[in-house]
């Protein structure tokens, strides 16, 4: 009888096998896959046996896997014979009113880089750190240096909350949070960080590919409890932080606090092009960001 390596006895135990991915976890990687255009429209897939050996998991879990994104319009052709396809019109299935709202990790890559097709790209937005922001922009970004994507022009405005308010939110629990603060300096930090991380990340276009690039940044007077991104004039996706009570570490010290964790935020969608409602949030959320950028918002400055 053959042992497997990995699940070997050790000292008489044998090790436990690792869990297998659930469908909705498979399904979950093959979304981030076609989102990030590693899956292209009107690709096929591989086959269901293909994708079950890749995974380690049944085959019975891959078309359950298949399914959910059939239901989400992202494949066609779903069945136990020929492999799925990528639906050839991805646009359609990821705005829109009939588009399904999923975590911010998921959509907002994709959306972004579908905006950087544009010969003029303009992102506008709202948001606690900008972290979605910057890690949705690296798609874009290597597209761009693979010489998928082209723009000739990129404008990026962020809106963050100022750094001498006190926060809504994160606060430590009990109270005692603002400027100072553990909990508010690790904010603080991760902010700057963040949209250093990501003017740096843009502006660098300019020397690579000699595109014109423009990103500003300004401070907000309140803790925003929404996260808000326009893309293109013409799509808006909005998503509500939701609080939650956790610790964490700051400064080799256990801190209760309340905080949202922005990157897990349900993102719903509305296009332009998606009927009187949607384009009626698009207009106002366009409306609304330019108010704030031109009345109560003030200049901020990415230091410590």
């Amino acid at each position: 009888m053959v042992v497997e390596r990995e699940h070997a006895p050790v000292n008489g135990r044998k090790r436990p096998r690792p869990p297998q991915p659930t469908h909705r976890e498979v399904a979950d990687e093959l979304r981030s896959r076609i989102r990030s255009g590693r899956l292209r429209p009107g690709q096929r897939m591989p086959t269901q046996a293909q994708l079950a050996d890749e995974f380690g998991v049944e085959r019975s879990t891959v078309r359950q896997a298949l399914r959910i994104l059939q239901s989400e319009r992202l494949l066609t052709n779903v069945s136990k014979g020929s492999p799925a396809t990528v639906a050839p019109d991805l646009h359609g299935a990821m705005a829109g009113p009939s588009a399904p709202p999923m975590p911010t990790t998921v959509a907002l890559a994709g959306r972004i880089a579908e905006a950087f097709a544009a010969p003029h790209v303009e992102i506008d937005a709202l948001c606690l750190t900008s972290v979605s922001l910057t890690l949705a922009i690296g798609e874009p970004l290597r597209q761009i240096h693979a010489g998928r994507l082209k723009p000739a022009k990129v404008d990026v405005r962020v809106l963050l909350p100022s750094r001498h308010i006190d926060l809504a939110f994160p606060v430590p629990v009990g109270g005692g949070g603002g400027a100072g603060d553990a909990v508010h300096e690790r904010w603080l930090a991760m902010r700057n960080a963040q949209g250093q991380v990501l003017q740096h990340n843009l502006l660098s276009l300019r020397a690579t590919h000699g595109v014109d690039v423009r990103v500003s940044f300004r401070a907000l007077p309140f803790t925003p409890p929404v996260k808000l991104y326009l893309l293109n004039g013409s799509e808006a996706l909005f998503a509500y932080y939701t609080l939650s009570r956790r610790e964490q570490e700051i400064g080799h010290e256990q801190l209760e606090m309340y905080d949202a964790e922005g990157v897990r935020s349900t993102l719903f969608g509305f296009d332009q092009r998606g009927g009187l409602r949607d384009g009626a949030f698009v207009k106002q959320s366009r409306l609304w960001f330019d108010a704030l950028w031109g009345t109560i918002s003030s200049e901020l400055l990415l230091t410590s």
